[in-house]
């Protein structure tokens, strides 16, 4: 079966209006979703079926043979709006503590600009360990914006979501340090 070669840069490009839609239903959803329980649930599902998106473009752009430069550059970048979006939103909200988004949102778009920056001389494919990042971010985002505390109670809910805080974290800071690192040995190999 024969997929139209642009495919996954369209699933790519779909995230980002998707990740202004889902910003905007997860504000007016509201706290912990007590202002509007559904449109919470609605935002929640939306942001899961968004990232989701991420491994269903990189699957058909590998199994295909069709991984693009294009691809590379922005699949990151769509990421890191849909996900910016989640930690300012739940910031916004007082679920999350601001210092914890901004180091995340630094290390996140210090990376990406700096990827745009070299784009011309080469693009910067993103590392497993920063794939890594990205899942659990994905994992950790999607358990804090669905409103489970009514299912298991809200300070189990706030617990976990604390602890999957931390550990993404320690990971968004430790993959980027990978980068640096990476990126460092790059220049003075090519030097």
């Amino acid at each position: 079966m024969a997929i139209p070669r642009q495919l996954p840069n369209a699933i790519t490009i779909a995230r980002i209006p998707l990740a202004v839609i889902f910003f905007v239903l997860l504000l007016v959803g509201g706290t912990y979703g007590l202002d509007d329980i559904v449109v919470r649930w609605i935002a929640a599902v939306l942001f899961i079926v968004a990232i989701s998106t991420d491994w269903v473009d990189g699957y058909l752009a590998r199994r295909y043979e069709i991984v693009s430069d294009f691809g590379k550059l922005w699949d990151p970048i769509a990421d890191k709006l849909l996900t910016g979006a989640g930690f300012i939103g739940l910031a916004v909200l007082g679920e999350l503590n601001w210092w914890l988004v901004v180091v995340i949102l630094i290390r996140e778009w210090g990376i990406t600009i700096h990827r745009l920056m070299v784009a011309k001389e080469h693009v910067v494919a993103a590392a497993w360990m920063g794939k890594v990042k990205t899942a659990v971010q994905a994992v950790a985002l999607s358990w804090a914006l669905l409103p489970l505390h009514v299912v298991i109670g809200l300070e189990p809910w706030v617990l976990v979501t604390a602890v999957l805080m931390v550990v993404v974290l320690i990971l968004t800071v430790a993959s980027g340090i990978d980068y640096i690192v990476a990126q460092v040995r790059g220049a003075r190999q090519s030097s």
